[in-house]
């Protein structure tokens, strides 16, 4: 499992092609993130992201999530 932390810049598909956004936060607890109801433990985290594109938020589990390379 890939860990992120916050401020780390994301990708992930979406219904648009793909996503790029950053890491917000880590959820690590059941909890409402998102607008919607977030099933996550320590075991099993899911992170909050936001869009770059829409400024809005969404909540993905880690293997959704692909770190962005960084340009040299």
């Amino acid at each position: 499992m890939t860990e992120l932390s916050e401020g780390d810049e994301v990708t992930w598909k979406s219904h648009g092609g793909e996503a790029v956004g950053k890491v917000k936060k880590k959820i690590t607890s059941d909890t409402k993130a998102a607008g919607r109801q977030v099933r996550a433990s320590k075991a099993n985290p899911q992170y909050l992201v936001k869009s770059d594109k829409s400024g809005g938020d969404a909540v993905h589990k880690p293997a959704a999530l692909k770190k962005k390379k960084t340009k040299s």
